[in-house]
């Protein structure tokens, strides 16, 4: 006989999955969250925005790009989903929004309801992080088309920001000064070159470099630093004209797209070291320093810019919010351009 199931869907998997993970959902659950008992949509009380002039919706969708494979080599599931949110919020918080919901779409090749679960589950714990809501997803079985321990995920995320207070490179200008904040690690960008690098040496996921304090591979799955709240703190203490998200491309030209065209951005690269996990892959993979400059986020994961007489205060707010952060760079007149230098 002929069936759903037969034919690789589950649904009472997916079932399973859903009750295993209700508790942590709910623990990034905001006041203006509104239940809806059908369960097939997420709703958020609009009236939050009176207290806005003119409220503007930003929005954001992304994924986690082959960071998932890595996952599923090492059985692995509660911490990409922290990267997740990191790509989606935090491309938010670069125009000032505060994020609001986000919702989720995992597909994979059979639903296992405890992985689903702590996928899910470390969206939930890192939305609370963020201080958004987790009001929704989707788990899609795809069999035929995945193995069965494969899968995706994506997300998509709503913020709100005053119209008059829009962060971007109009509010650039010379003198101004560029803090950097450190990554985590990798994030989640540039996975398709480390596994390369995996594929074509000596290394692989258990290997232990000298100097790394654990085995590569849960190294290479550190969660994504998620940055919104701290880059709302600082919008808070006012001077910040702009931020950048480093992700793919690097750090010059995500920090490009933050700059008018009447100004470049000169960086210091002495300012930092790179952490010890891109020296292992790069040394290893013989990648030359500018394939490394536009893969990989190099340890700084969120540039601000801010006014001069706000730098100081900006440093000391983050680093009483456990954020490392240094002056990276300064502004000055030229036609648009990031450089590290």
């Amino acid at each position: 006989m002929t069936s759903y199931e037969a034919a690789g869907v589950d649904i009472a998997a997916g079932e399973r999955a859903v009750e295993l993970m209700k508790s942590r959902v709910a623990r990034s659950r905001r006041p203006e969250v509104v239940d809806d008992a059908s369960g097939f949509a997420g709703l958020f009380d609009a009236s939050a925005f009176l207290k806005y002039r003119r409220p503007l919706l930003a929005t954001s969708t992304d994924g986690v790009g082959t960071k998932v494979d890595l996952a599923r080599r090492l059985g692995i599931y509660d911490t990409i989903g922290h990267d997740l949110v990191g790509m989606v919020i935090d491309d938010l918080a670069v125009c000032g929004a505060e994020p609001l919901f986000m919702t989720d779409y995992i597909a994979c090749g059979k639903v296992v309801p405890e992985r689903i679960a702590d996928i899910v589950g470390g969206i939930a714990d890192a939305c609370a992080l963020a201080g958004c809501a987790l009001v929704g997803g989707e788990t899609a079985e795809h069999p035929g088309l995945l193995e069965a321990d494969e899968f995706d995920l994506a997300g998509a995320g709503t913020g709100v920001v005053e119209a008059g207070e829009i962060l971007g490179p109009d509010r650039v200008q010379v003198g101004d000064v560029v803090l950097a904040m450190a990554s985590s690690g990798i994030h989640s960008n540039g996975y398709s070159l480390v596994r390369h690098i995996l594929a074509t040496t000596d290394l692989t996921l258990e290997s232990a470099p000298a100097e790394l304090d654990r085995p590569l591979g849960e190294e290479l799955l550190t969660p994504t630093r998620i940055y919104a709240k701290d880059c709302l703190a600082l919008i808070q203490s006012g001077g910040v004209r702009a931020f950048a998200h480093v992700t793919g491309g690097g750090l010059a030209a995500n920090l490009a797209r933050s700059l008018p065209p009447t100004v470049d951005a000169v960086l210091d690269r002495s300012s930092w070291e790179a952490p010890a996990l891109f020296r292992v892959l790069q040394g290893h993979g013989d990648v030359p320093q500018p394939e490394m400059d536009k893969t990989f986020n190099l340890g700084v994961g969120m540039a601000a810019i801010v006014s001069p007489d706000a730098a100081d205060a900006a440093l000391r707010l983050l680093t009483s919010r456990g954020v490392p952060a240094w002056p990276l760079g300064e502004i000055i007149a030229g036609t648009g351009v990031a450089t590290l230098a």
